[in-house]
């Protein structure tokens, strides 16, 4: 297995494989983060960590008020993480490519960036101005009969959008071409469904491309009943990719 150490950012979603990733980062351990990646050569990849956060939010305001007006909030790589940050964190992430980086007036920055590997998480470092992380490139196995499970999944994620769209009442554009490669589906479904963070690191920690297919499909089939029966369902955008506010 190849390991190397990156910088890491956590958030409150699930990063996947191929997924295009917006972040507004304006907190300074990321603006530091954001500094240092922009001293890469833009001919190589300008390469970070991204983990989902194990409780669904991060407690680390930026500024005094919270949640005491007369304190002064935590600082540094690893405040409102605890005193383990590895336990505040799920054990697999994604490796982010930082495709643009943009320092603003005000020292934030805006950055696009792309889910390219699979990652475990083998230990963190908070001794610097951000945290890295030593990682562990996890590759995506086909497994029996990913193939004929990604036409299955597609079918079931075509229906499951035409069950959202009627509870939304609204009407379904005509959908782009899907891929059929197989773990590019099963990236592609996790990623678009409408899933809480649990669910979607489960996707994500799949041990091969079947698998994350077969919970797919399942997934895919009870939602799609449970939609039936519901007058209306919350305003979460179908495609949304995970941001974050750091």
């Amino acid at each position: 297995m190849t390991t190397a150490r990156l910088p890491l950012f956590p958030l409150n979603s699930v990063l996947f494989p191929g997924l295009v990733l917006p972040l507004n980062v304006f907190e300074e351990r990321y603006r530091a983060m954001m500094r240092e990646l922009l001293k890469t050569d833009e001919s190589l990849p300008r390469r970070f960590a991204v983990v989902a956060i194990r409780d669904g939010h991060e407690v680390a305001p930026s500024e005094p008020g919270l949640p005491d007006p007369t304190a002064r909030p935590d600082r540094g790589p690893a405040a409102g993480f605890g005193t383990d940050p590895l336990k505040a964190f799920h054990g697999m992430g994604c490796i982010a490519d930082a495709a643009t980086i943009r320092e603003r007036e005000d020292g934030s920055f805006e950055v696009l960036a792309t889910g390219t590997t699979r990652i475990r998480l083998l230990s963190l470092d908070s001794d610097g101005p951000f945290l890295t992380a030593e990682v562990e490139e996890v590759p995506d196995i086909a497994g029996e009969g990913a193939g004929a499970l990604a036409e299955g999944v597609l079918r079931a994620f075509r229906a499951y959008q035409k069950r959202l769209a009627g509870a939304r009442e609204r009407t379904l554009t005509a959908p782009p071409d899907l891929p059929d490669e197989p773990s590019v589906v099963s990236y592609l479904v996790a990623a678009a469904a409408v899933l809480d963070t649990p669910a979607k690191q489960r996707l994500l920690e799949a041990p091969d491309v079947a698998s994350r297919l077969r919970d797919e499909l399942k997934l895919l089939r009870s939602e799609t009943a449970v939609i039936r029966h519901l007058p209306s369902v919350p305003a979460v955008e179908l495609t949304r990719a995970p941001t974050s506010l750091n």
